[in-house]
């Protein structure tokens, strides 16, 4: 396993996350333990999760699994995105994120996080508020790096420019969609990243399946993620399924699965620190560890950067906000 810092910080992080978004909803007790453990085994140790994944089933799970191996790993969770229907059960205002931080360490059976991320911005709290509160947290050893997600480079900005006119913590990552199928983060918040020393964390880095070729026929196979969830519909469109077709191609010629080709992708880009895999079983998994080996050459690199040159432009595949 091949491992980067994360951002400007001192943290090593494995180049491959794993995501659990899955566990507790797709995946089952037994399953998601088989799935933690062959990503230790296998050298994963960033383990990212959020209070509200499969309602709180995920932390619950992962703190469970991992008694007696929390030190080795990097453990990262979120909150402000809606936890319940209460007024305050969403955002990051300090009642709120000190609420939910206490709900996720239990869970996890932890005394601390390696890294607390912002679900989402906030337009209703300050932003000095948030950092102050997160900064409390950092103090009191209860977390050790802070992060943001679904930040658009202006925001991020904005409160790197707080923290540093007020001496506190920066955030050290952001969390984002980014893909062959999802390039718009080059436009401003790559550029940004790199210039403040922010590590980037794409998610859904395989565009929610179009890029493991399985929808390459426009149909979703049985048992799959477009067959089950009635919003998958949107992502669907002709050019994702054409751009799935050449990648499929390009990762044949390859020698590779189109997975472990667009994964391999991802790890290349500048300011990309970890990227976030999500499995519901083993053998998913099993089949991106590869892409942390994948040796890219410049032809292929090139071939990938212009077949999903489009992608660079439009909406975002994911974002998530209040």
């Amino acid at each position: 396993m091949k491992y980067n810092r994360l951002g400007g910080s001192g943290l090593n992080v494995s180049a491959l996350g794993l995501g659990t978004n899955a566990f507790g909803k797709r995946a089952d007790f037994e399953a998601s333990k088989q799935i933690l453990e062959l990503a230790i085994d296998s050298g994963i140790n960033f383990i990212d999760t959020a209070n509200i994944y499969a309602g709180t089933q995920s932390e619950t799970i992962i703190g469970q699994v991992l008694e007696g191996r929390r030190h080795e790993v990097v453990l990262a969770t979120k909150a402000g995105l809606p936890k319940g229907k209460g007024v305050n059960e969403k955002g990051s205002s300090r009642y709120h994120l000190e609420l939910e931080l206490e709900g996720s360490l239990r869970r996890l059976k932890t005394d601390y996080v390696d890294l607390y991320q912002i679900h989402t911005f906030d337009p209703n709290t300050p932003l000095e508020e948030t950092l102050r509160a997160l900064e409390n947290m950092i103090a009191s050893g209860k977390v050790r790096y802070i992060g943001a997600s679904n930040y658009y480079a202006w925001e991020l900005m904005k409160a790197i420019g707080i923290s540093e006119k007020l001496g506190l913590n920066r955030f050290v990552s952001t969390q984002v969609s980014y893909s062959l199928a999802d390039r718009t983060p080059e436009r401003e918040l790559v550029p940004m990243c790199l210039d403040q020393g922010v590590g980037v964390i794409p998610y859904f880095p395989l565009a929610a399946g179009i890029l493991t070729g399985k929808y390459n026929e426009g149909q979703a196979p049985q048992g799959s993620r477009g067959q089950v969830d009635p919003g998958f519909s949107r992502f669907m469109g002709e050019n994702n399924i054409e751009l799935g077709k050449r990648v499929s191609s390009i990762a044949e010629r390859a020698g590779c699965s189109p997975s472990v080709l667009s994964t391999a992708w991802l790890m290349s880009r500048p300011a990309v620190s970890t990227v976030i895999v999500g499995a519901s079983r083993a053998e998913q998994l099993r089949e991106n560890v590869k892409s942390a080996e994948f040796e890219l050459t410049p032809e292929i690199v090139l071939e990938l950067d212009e077949v999903s040159d489009a992608f660079r432009h439009g909406d975002p595949m994911a974002i998530y906000r209040l």
